[in-house]
């Protein structure tokens, strides 16, 4: 059996008053540059999930996002040839502040249904049909 590293990223979906959710374009220079994926980062040494997402949220997009506004949804758990990815994810429809996209990245608002007419990375193609479903 292949031990590979283990990459913790936490990641959210905001969800707007109409019921869309925001997805991002990996930009260029990254890998699996193009793919879309719903926002968040790596979590940094001693940072709870929680906290990353607010500071990846501030980052990425320019807004404030509070605790309290943040439901654990589902995880995803990947292994890519190089790493295993594991990844909680959020759910969050409070945030304060306009969605910017500050990377760079192409940012789109998308119905649940519409997801799967974007390409993203492995790890996040089965929470798709889930958040379908809950949405």
């Amino acid at each position: 059996m292949t031990h590979h590293k283990l990459v913790l990223v936490a990641a959210c979906v905001l969800i707007d008053p109409d019921g869309r959710v925001l997805i991002a374009q990996r930009p260029a220079d990254k890998e699996m540059a193009g793919l879309w994926e719903f926002p968040g980062g790596k979590i940094e040494p001693g940072e709870r999930p929680e906290d990353t997402v607010i500071r990846e949220m501030a980052e990425e997009l320019g807004i404030t996002v509070r605790e309290p506004c943040l439901a654990p949804f589902v995880f995803a758990s990947h292994s890519y040839e190089k790493f295993h990815l594991l990844m909680p994810l959020f759910l969050c429809r409070r945030w304060e502040g306009s969605v910017t996209a500050r990377e760079g990245q192409g940012l789109k608002w998308v119905r649940p249904r519409e997801l799967p007419n974007y390409p993203m990375p492995p790890a996040d193609l089965p929470l798709v049909p889930m958040l379908r479903d809950y949405l």
